[in-house]
């Protein structure tokens, strides 16, 4: 039966606003009203869209990958949601919990949905102009809705896609609406498709407005990874390819930092301070180096903002995956964030302030890498992952070890060991487990959260939490859920 669940997502409540139709037809007072074409472009270059200083999505991400363990000594003292989230509680949030990740997406498709519907009667720009204003606004509205599927919706399953509930798609700038529906996950990647084929077709190969901008390069980018996470594989190798030759061909293209060059004497993130890498990427949203799509979000959240993270600390497998000689160890130190010093010497990332999580040019040798593999063409594989990681280490040691060459599973397990080593404690990974669950080749993976007891090292003193395969989809928090008392939510 197909799966049909209304829902009245109450807009005034994530907008913080409560109006007459009336008072629409009214410029306020010291406020500008979009008119113009270029009016619409200010909307689109709204830092909102690319820098989250007050959580939002990622963060909460960040705490429930496997990869990442948390100190007791830190942990008792954490908010409750945050401590929900790491202990994949069936409720990460209370009734009386602000759910940042839905009130400022939801904010942000508000003003997307404006632009989409309106810049085509704006005043005083060409058509082509218009176009390519709406289109961008598509690419974004596509961006924040697949994150929402990836949230709330089950990892994606071709069989079962058509009647597995999803998140409603929004197309409406009407804060008044109140007849949503719950979209099933495949309605939702359709739509997010629809979108990003639109943005691809429309949009320059780069933005001139720099990589905050959807461009062509990054709205292919994320295409593909939305292939790939459907499994289609073929069509998303098509569009990687696409993505790093449009990003080649850019006037300022993204590039790899080359870690023994940034790591040497004179190089930009030496020396190694108290508060890790000097000029760290991680430090520096504007430090947009090696971004196609540049979304940052502040990776250092406490009380009040967010979910706080100051207790995880990396698992020793995790550590196990790195050589002496690679680099990306560097971001990695026996303190909490704020410096303070860690007793038990497990690692914490530190000079990550701000995570990526837009189009990131490791990631794309990586998906494509993934994608090769999927196709048997393993040695274009071996070739995305040695241009990654020649970028990280010594060149004499970046090469993909044999046996990781021996069969695809293999090879698939050392390219999401790379994911791991470029992207642990930011959220990558939490992705990864959603759709490596509904992998053949990965089916009855376990995955735990160890809480440490005390801050003796390697200490057999601690509680282990073990993820079911429901919590891989988050239940609707009661933000929304109090608003709309004819929703269904997840189990």
């Amino acid at each position: 039966m197909k799966f049909k669940s209304y829902i009245t997502l109450t807009l005034l409540i994530f907008l913080g606003a409560a109006c007459k139709k009336d008072f629409l037809n009214v410029v306020p007072k010291g406020k500008q009203v979009a008119v113009t074409t270029q009016d619409y472009n200010l909307l689109m270059n709204s830092s909102n869209f690319y820098v989250l200083n007050f959580a939002g999505g990622w963060q909460s991400l960040v705490l429930m990958g496997d990869e990442v363990a948390a100190e007791g000594s830190m942990f008792s003292n954490a908010q409750v949601v945050s401590q929900n989230a790491f202990k994949w509680e069936a409720d990460i949030f209370r009734s009386t919990d602000i759910d940042w990740t839905a009130r400022l997406w939801l904010e942000q498709l508000y003003t997307l949905n404006k632009v989409i519907n309106e810049v085509q009667s704006s005043t005083g720009g060409t058509d082509e102009q218009k176009a390519q204003i709406r289109a961008e606004a598509m690419a974004n509205r596509a961006f924040i809705n697949f994150q929402f599927v990836n949230l709330y919706g089950k990892p994606y399953v071709a069989a079962t896609a058509g009647t597995d509930p999803g998140f409603p798609i929004i197309t409406t700038a009407d804060i008044t609406e109140n007849n949503f529906i719950r979209n099933s996950v495949q309605a939702d990647y359709d739509a997010v498709i629809s979108d990003l084929n639109v943005a691809v077709a429309t949009l320059p190969a780069a933005h001139a407005g720099g990589k905050t901008r959807f461009s062509k390069a990054s709205a292919e980018g994320i295409l593909g990874k939305v292939y790939l996470f459907m499994g289609k594989n073929t069509e998303a190798l098509a569009m990687f390819n696409a993505a790093l030759n449009d990003n080649a061909s850019a006037a300022s293209p993204a590039v790899l930092y080359d870690y023994n060059t940034e790591f040497a004497d004179g190089g930009k993130f030496v020396p190694i301070q108290y508060n890790g890498p000097n000029n760290a990427p991680g430090n520096d949203y504007n430090d947009v180096t090696e971004s196609v799509l540049s979304r940052s979000f502040y990776n250092y959240a406490y009380s009040g903002n967010g979910f706080g993270n100051d207790f995880l600390v990396i698992t020793p497998q995790m550590k196990s995956l790195f050589g002496s000689s690679d680099f990306r160890l560097n971001f990695y130190a026996p303190q909490f964030p704020y410096q303070q010093e860690n007793p038990s010497g497990r690692l914490s990332k530190y000079s990550v302030m701000y995570s990526k999580f837009g189009v990131q040019l490791s990631e794309l040798y990586l998906l494509r890498a993934e994608a090769k593999a999927r196709l048997n063409d393993f040695s274009g594989a071996k070739a995305d992952v040695e241009m990654l990681r020649k970028h990280r280490m010594p060149v004499a040691d970046a090469t993909v070890p044999t046996a990781a060459m021996a069969g695809q599973k293999p090879l698939l397990q050392f390219i999401f060991d790379e994911r791991l080593r470029e992207f642990a404690a930011e959220g990558y990974r939490w992705m990864d487990m959603r759709r490596l669950s509904v992998d053949p080749l990965f089916a009855g993976t376990t995955y735990t959260h160890i809480l440490y007891n005390d801050d003796v090292p390697n200490t057999t003193n601690v509680t282990t939490f073990t993820l079911s395969p429901a919590r891989l989809t988050l239940k609707l928090s009661p933000f929304i859920m109090n608003s709309n008392k004819q929703f269904t939510n997840n189990p």
